[in-house]
């Protein structure tokens, strides 16, 4: 037998029309919430009261637990009826859309007299049905559908627990308020949810109200959802009322523990990192002093070596070549710590924009080819204007060409080749960097990504690298969920592959 609501009936809009003034509604989270509910059942259960349920809770398994654990820890039998209540849908709603989420289940166990209305888990409609139940606390079991009026906006923001009983009559109340936008500002708060503003009530007479209205509203009438006859009583015993009270105040405390708790862990994680955190920062400062005290020391030791009254012409040219490169590499290395740490600190705010390979790779080969002249090397790349466009921050993928190519030439000897090409691989695009340069040893490959870690030259000649050029090759690769990986054998050269995700929509 199928039940549904004949009009738009929402408890909030009842109390409110109903009475000349609510009660204040105070702010709730939802696990203040399942105290209050958790306090009910407690009372229920340990006074033994057949009181019949009408809830409408959220979704999630811990609110139908405590309904379970009313029926289970009761010590009567009767009959169970199950009351699906769901949000009437359009047939192409029906089968675009999985069950709401705003469907209530209820229980109706008869306790003697007393039939009890629960939520429990979702049920199709082929799920409602008869069958038989052989637990000593309910031998038979009976499930309806019931749907409400589509489009009740009020209904669907609102969750209630209405308990009713010859002894005691309680209504708990939360209502999710509509957002109400000032100003564009308020635009940026969309997405957080608006807290619960909830009212308990023991008043029997407003209970009634609530409760006539919402009979009259199903149809077809019946008997199994309420007894007729039944009248709430106008208030609960004064020590039903102080016993629960005394179990929301339990409740409170278990929620203020349980919160102070993970409050204390993550304070206790947050100061690890913020340990860890100043610890990569110490080291960091150190290996910057460490590769600044280099070359201030060569240009010192070379100053001092030029003031030597029988300093020859040819060793004066040597020295005063010294104070330049190592001026240079000064240079350089302040330019690549400011480099990394601005990087570092504006890399996550950086919007990724769509580029093609070809547009960056000949521009920054052309570049370089003078160099590679110089040196007697052999720069050629192959990247074809029909591959797919990648993700890259803005101007990133042009610095990791620069920064792989550039390692190439440097440790390639004279004679040498260095080949850049480009193919696609499955949902990436893969840049290679391959040349025929001194190689990397194996103990050193996962060394390479360092900050500030320089490969031994093998020949008298040095690189004048500063280290930080693979550092940020892998920064910016992480932030458009690229990678690059190496191959290398010593004396035979090395290839590096970076991996481009596609660009196939949106990007943050």
């Amino acid at each position: 037998m199928n039940f549904s609501f004949a009009q738009n009936v929402s408890v909030y809009q009842q109390l409110a029309s109903g009475m000349q003034a609510l009660p204040q509604l105070l702010p709730h989270s939802p696990a203040s919430l399942l105290s209050l509910l958790r306090s009910q059942i407690d009372l229920l259960l340990e006074q033994q009261i057949a009181a019949t349920l009408w809830v409408k809770l959220p979704p999630g398994k811990i609110w139908h637990s405590e309904i379970q654990r009313y029926h289970q820890r009761l010590t009567m039998s009767g009959v169970v009826h199950t009351l699906h209540i769901q949000e009437t849908k359009t047939g192409v709603e029906q089968e675009q859309a999985a069950p709401s989420s705003q469907q209530v289940r209820a229980t109706n166990t008869k306790q003697g007299n007393s039939p009890v209305l629960t939520q429990t888990p979702r049920l199709s409609k082929a799920s409602v049905q008869e069958h038989s139940n052989a637990s000593p606390t309910s031998s038979f079991s009976q499930s309806f559908l019931v749907q409400s009026v589509p489009n009740s906006d009020e209904l669907q923001r609102e969750y209630f627990v209405m308990v009713l009983s010859s002894q005691y009559c309680c209504l708990i109340l939360a209502h999710r308020p509509f957002r109400t936008r000032k100003n564009n500002l308020a635009k940026a708060n969309t997405k957080k949810t608006a807290p619960l503003l909830a009212v308990t009530i023991f008043e029997g007479q407003i209970i009634q109200l609530v409760l006539d209205v919402m009979k009259q509203a199903i149809t077809p009438k019946s008997s199994l959802l309420m007894p007729a006859d039944f009248i709430c009583p106008s208030a609960p015993e004064p020590t039903l009322i102080s016993q629960l009270l005394a179990k929301q105040l339990q409740q409170q405390d278990e929620i203020y523990r349980q919160r102070t708790t993970k409050r204390l862990a993550k304070m206790q994680q947050k100061n690890q990192k913020l340990q860890e955190n100043l610890q990569l920062k110490d080291e960091y400062l150190s290996n910057v002093c460490q590769e600044l005290r280099a070359p201030l020391t060569h240009m010192k030791t070379a100053l001092s070596l030029l003031n030597s009254p029988h300093l020859k012409i040819a060793s004066k040219q040597r020295y005063f070549q010294m104070l330049k490169q190592e001026c240079d590499r000064q240079n350089a290395l302040i330019t690549g710590v400011f480099d990394l740490v601005q990087l570092e600190r504006d890399l996550p705010q950086m919007p990724l924009e769509v580029v093609r390979l070809s547009e960056v790779v000949p521009g920054v080969v052309s570049i370089y080819q003078p160099l590679a002249r110089e040196k007697g090397i052999m720069v050629a790349y192959t990247v074809g204007t029909e591959l797919p466009a990648v993700w890259c921050v803005s101007g990133g993928l042009r610095q990791i060409v620069i920064n792989l190519l550039s390692n190439s030439i440097k440790f390639t000897p004279k004679g040498g080749q260095v080949w850049v090409q480009g193919r696609l691989q499955g949902d990436y695009v893969q840049l290679e960097f391959r040349d025929t340069g001194i190689g990397i040893a194996d103990s050193e490959i996962p060394k390479i990504f360092e900050r500030f870690y320089r490969l031994r030259p093998t020949t008298t000649e040095d690189s004048g690298s500063v280290g930080l050029g693979l550092s940020i090759v892998q920064l910016l690769l992480s932030r458009c969920s690229g990678s690059v990986s190496v191959r290398s054998k010593l004396n035979e050269g090395s290839i590096f592959r970076v991996r481009l995700a596609i660009a196939l929509g949106d990007a943050s």
